[in-house]
């Protein structure tokens, strides 16, 4: 996952595109970029896996000037990219997945394409999508055929003397919302960027929708398609609090599924109810609203110098991150029955090893685990997070009860089924908890809506668009 930000003003950019762009260091952990264009491009890229996006950048804006520009908290490939193409020069920054990457590059290598950058031993994938582009007529028809070529998603910004040239995944599964100001246009992936810079929202763009963002406002370039597919995991887990999707909040849409979680319990008689940090705390919120239980702070994040234990690509830096950010509070804990609320369950070895621990290291009387999603039975096709089938908590347990990887597996789907208990029976078991209760695809949708074809939930039923 990573986030993506750009802004053209009637005078320099570069406060608004700092401040912008760091808006979104929730969504990656390995590169931070900024590119803007005056008399000539500038452009920087720093690894952040060890430090704050701010203070790398801090002294870089001292001499990058420019009335327009782009900036990308990265998760995986380096950017911005910059290219001298037949269109003229470019930079450009990309949030999405190619499922066909491998594909693609070899089929460019026989044509004598040649690529220059390299992120973590693979070619970057944002060279790639742009020298896709570069194949078509114009920029615009270049996007449109990367569109279709594609298979996977990918949603960009493109700073030119033009301006910025804004395009959404053909599908929408990760979103791209325009601002203004009156001094301004901005584009954002998350909308928690604006408020404090004082950027009004004036537009989601449809899925496929291309426009063009100058000084004096937004030209459209191409209309956007009737399907949508956005991501259902960003108001679950991976979008910030404040962040809107479609109009709708990221709090509010984690407090209702705390609320549903809350509605399964009508037999247990908990003392306290607290929230994984930080995601699953306005989840655990919502189930305390609605269950009249209290909520207090059990376990507490260490925020500094830890980022997200989901989003590093190393399983070993993951644990490390997960062991270390989570502190327990024992004078909480000590004697309590607990209802821990947690976003989702990937892995599951975080949660066994690094929080429910804890819990019971700390005199935890009872421990009942409550994510705010279904099992994760797929890893996701359009962006960057699990990327094994056999990773997955929920697959281990299908593996341990059928004795081998199977690959029908709608009887675990299908909520209340036999197999569907049998599953959670034994994930219970293996994290060591009291009991265990998702919430249904059912319930999440509706905390979240939006109709169920407006979103993608591949990662839990292995359906989507095509």
């Amino acid at each position: 996952m990573s986030g993506i930000f750009g802004v053209v003003s009637k005078k320099d950019c570069i406060d608004i595109l700092f401040y912008g762009t760091d808006y979104h260091s929730h969504l990656g952990t390995e590169y931070g970029g900024m590119a803007v264009l005056g008399k000539t491009f500038v452009r920087q890229i720093h690894n952040i896996s060890q430090s704050q996006f701010k203070s790398k950048f801090y002294e870089d804006c001292k001499r990058m000037k420019g009335n327009k520009g782009i900036g990308v908290i990265s998760a995986f490939d380096e950017q911005p990219i910059y290219l001298n193409s037949k269109f003229g020069p470019f930079c450009i920054v990309t949030n999405g997945h190619i499922e066909n990457a491998d594909k693609l590059l070899s089929n460019m290598l026989k044509e004598g394409v040649t690529f220059t950058e390299v992120s973590n031993g693979k070619v970057n994938a944002t060279e790639l999508i742009a020298k896709i582009i570069t194949k078509g007529k114009n920029i615009i028809d270049g996007i449109e055929k990367m569109f279709t070529i594609i298979e996977g998603s990918c949603s960009l910004l493109i700073l030119n003397k033009d301006g910025i040239y804004t395009a959404r995944d053909r599908l929408g599964y990760t979103p791209l919302v325009i601002g203004k100001r009156k001094d301004a246009w901005a584009v954002t992936s998350e909308t928690n960027a604006f408020p404090n810079i004082k950027f009004d929202i004036l537009k989601y763009l449809e899925p496929g929708e291309i426009v063009l963002i100058t000084k004096n406002g937004i030209i459209p370039k191409k209309s956007g398609g009737p399907k949508k597919q956005i991501c259902a995991f960003f108001w679950i887990y991976t979008g910030f609090p404040a962040s809107n999707y479609e109009g709708i909040n990221t709090e509010i849409v984690r407090e209702n599924c705390g609320k549903f979680l809350a509605k399964l319990d009508k037999d247990i008689k908990s003392d306290l109810v607290c929230g994984v940090p930080d995601s699953g705390i306005a989840h655990a919120l919502g189930y305390a609203i609605s269950a009249k239980v209290p909520f207090r702070r059990a376990l507490v994040k260490y925020t500094p110098g830890y980022g997200r234990s989901y989003t590093p690509p190393l399983q070993k830096t993951r644990d490390f991150i997960a062991s270390m950010k989570l502190i327990a509070i024992k004078e909480i804990i000590k004697g309590n029955k607990i209802v821990l609320c947690e976003d989702s369950i990937v892995r599951g070895t975080q949660l066994k090893n690094n929080t429910v621990k804890k819990l019971w290291e700390c005199g935890a009387k009872e421990v009942h685990v409550r994510p705010a999603c279904p099992p994760l039975m797929f890893p996701c096709k359009f962006n960057l997070s699990t990327r094994s089938i056999k990773e997955l908590a929920a697959r281990k347990a299908i593996r341990a009860i059928e004795g081998r990887d199977i690959e029908n597996v709608k009887d675990y789907i299908k909520h209340n089924s036999k197999k569907y208990k049998k599953m959670l029976n034994w994930i219970a078991k293996d994290l060591d908890v009291t009991s265990l209760r998702y919430i249904s695809l059912e319930n999440m949708i509706k905390a979240i809506g939006l109709p169920k074809n407006k979103l993608c939930t591949y990662c839990w039923t292995g359906e989507s668009e095509k």
